[in-house]
């Protein structure tokens, strides 16, 4: 499942860590999986445990604790919108209700045409600029009112059909 191209990209971020400490790399090593299958399979994360050295279950734990890998399939973009009380207190849950309600998806559902994944996640650390929300698990993006979440939807549409990623 797990091609030499990433072994090799897992062996470069083992690299940085001291030989008995190569299970630190755990986190980038899951991104990586992530980055080249769009999310974390069980399978996967036997293989990375397997690389590192790391019983199943240790890896298991990483993925499940951190919002940020994917633990089943996800729409090209995926936004997750922060629900914790300081941005709930600034319409956050608000902001990712409408956000479902207009890509007509429950929260942590896929639209049909597998373009957009809408989910709630924990704090990103920007609660003065609520709502916040981060696209793809690199944008963050802020004072998400209505319109800029219409504006920010139509911008991610006409990206995905001219191939941008």
């Amino acid at each position: 499942m797990i091609s030499e191209a990433t072994k090799q990209r897992f062996a470069r971020e083992v690299a940085k860590y001291p030989p008995d400490q190569k299970q630190s790399a755990v986190m980038a090593c899951l991104s990586i999986v992530q980055q080249e299958q769009g999310w974390v399979s069980p399978e996967a994360e036997k293989e990375v445990a397997d690389y590192l050295g790391m019983p199943p279950i240790a890896v298991h734990e990483v993925v499940t604790f951190y919002n940020m890998y994917n633990q089943q399939p996800v729409g090209k973009f995926k936004l997750n919108v922060c629900t914790n009380l300081p941005c709930q207190l600034r319409d956050g849950k608000k902001a990712a209700e409408y956000l479902a309600q207009k890509l007509g998806v429950e929260l942590g559902g896929t639209t049909p045409d597998g373009l957009f994944t809408v989910a709630e996640c924990e704090c990103l650390g920007a609660c003065a600029d609520a709502p916040v929300m981060l696209v793809n698990d690199r944008q963050m993006c802020s004072f998400m009112s209505n319109e800029r979440l219409d504006e920010l939807v139509e911008t991610l549409r006409a990206a995905a059909k001219q191939g941008v990623k």
